[in-house]
C-alpha cells in the first residue's frame, strides 16, 4: 500500500514537472521567435531580452530532464560525467542571469537618462560586445568553478540536492584548498557588484523619472518588468548561500524547495512579465492569436 502511494506521488510530481518544463519551453521559445522574426524588435533592449530567454532555456534544460528521470524511475544515481556537464550548465545559467539583467539595466539607464545619445552609445558594436560579455563571462566562471571543484579526488558520493553544481562537487572532495575559496569569493563578489550596479542604475533612473512624465512612462513600461525579474533572480541566491554555508536548520522539504526555485521560477516568470508589460511584444502576441476581422462589403 505504501509503495503504491509513493508511486502515485511520483507520477503526480512527474506530471507537474513535465508540464512546467513544457510551459517554460513554449513561453521562452515564443518570445525568442517573436523577437527574431519581427524586424521592429531588432533593437538592443529586445536583443538582450532574447538572450535572457535563451539563458533561461539553458538553465531549465540543465535541470528538468534529469529531474524527470529521477521522478519516473527508481534510480537516483548520476554519472560523474553527467554531473560535471549539469554543474557547468547550471553555473553558466546562474551567472548568466545576472550578466543579462545587468546589461539590460545599462541599456535602460542610457535610454532614459541619456535618450539623445542612446543610438550613438548603444551602437551595433556596443550591443554585440555586451552580448559577448553576457555569454563569455558566465562560461568562464562555470568552467573554472567546476574545474577547481574537481581538483582533488572525491571521497564522498552523496549529493543532498536534486541537481549537481560546483558547490556540491566541492563538498564531495577529500579536501579543499585556498584557491577554491578565493575563486568562490570572486564569484560572490562579482554577483554583489552586479547587484549594486543594477541598484545604482535604477536609483538614477528613478531620480530622472521624477522630473519627466515621458521618462515615467518609459520606466513603467520597460523597467518594471526588469526590476521584477531582477528581484526574482536575486531571491534565488538563497540556494547558493545555503549550500555554501551548509545551513542545517531547515527541513529537507524546505531545503529542496529553495534549491530548485531559482531554476524553475525565473525561467517561467520572465517571459510572462515581459510579454504582458512590453507593448510591442504584447501587441504582436495579440495580433498573432487574434486575426483581424474581415468585413464583407
Amino acid at each position: 500500500m505504501t509503495v503504491c502511494v509513493l508511486f502515485d506521488l511520483k507520477i503526480i510530481f512527474f506530471s507537474f514537472a513535465l508540464l512546467a518544463y513544457l510551459l517554460t519551453i513554449v513561453l521562452n521559445a515564443a518570445l525568442i521567435m517573436i523577437i527574431a522574426f519581427e524586424k521592429a524588435l531588432h533593437e538592443p533592449m529586445y536583443i538582450f531580452l532574447c538572450n535572457l530567454c535563451v539563458n533561461d532555456l539553458c538553465g531549465t534544460t540543465g535541470f528538468y530532464p534529469r529531474a524527470l528521470v529521477y521522478l519516473l524511475t527508481e534510480t537516483n544515481r548520476i554519472s560523474l560525467e553527467e554531473c560535471i556537464v549539469q554543474s557547468i550548465v547550471i553555473v553558466v545559467y546562474s551567472v548568466g542571469e545576472f550578466t543579462n539583467l545587468s546589461v539590460m539595466a545599462v541599456d535602460r539607464y542610457i535610454a532614459i537618462c541619456q535618450p539623445l545619445r542612446y543610438h550613438s552609445i548603444m551602437s551595433p558594436f556596443t550591443a554585440l560586445s555586451l552580448v559577448t560579455f553576457i555569454w563569455i563571462f558566465p562560461f568562464f566562471i562555470g568552467v573554472m568553478a567546476v574545474s577547481l571543484a574537481l581538483k582533488h579526488p572525491l571521497c564522498r558520493h552523496d549529493i543532498n540536492k536534486l541537481f549537481c553544481e560546483h558547490l556540491s562537487l566541492l563538498n564531495l572532495a577529500c579536501k579543499q584548498d585556498i584557491f577554491q575559496g578565493i575563486f568562490n569569493g570572486f564569484i560572490y563578489i562579482s554577483m554583489a557588484v552586479f547587484f549594486v550596479f543594477v541598484l545604482i542604475s535604477y536609483l538614477k533612473i528613478i531620480l530622472a523619472c521624477r522630473k519627466s512624465k515621458v521618462n515615467r512612462e518609459k520606466f513603467y513600461s520597460t523597467c518594471v518588468p526588469h526590476l521584477i525579474s531582477f528581484l526574482n533572480t536575486t531571491c534565488g541566491l538563497s540556494d547558493s548561500l545555503l549550500t555554501r554555508f551548509k545551513v542545517e536548520t531547515l527541513s529537507n522539504i524546505a531545503y529542496t524547495f529553495l534549491s530548485v526555485i531559482f531554476l524553475t521560477v525565473p525561467p517561467v516568470v520572465n517571459p510572462v512579465i515581459y510579454g504582458i508589460k512590453l507593448g510591442p511584444i504584447r501587441a504582436k502576441i495579440l495580433y498573432t492569436f487574434h486575426s483581424p476581422r474581415i468585413n464583407n462589403l
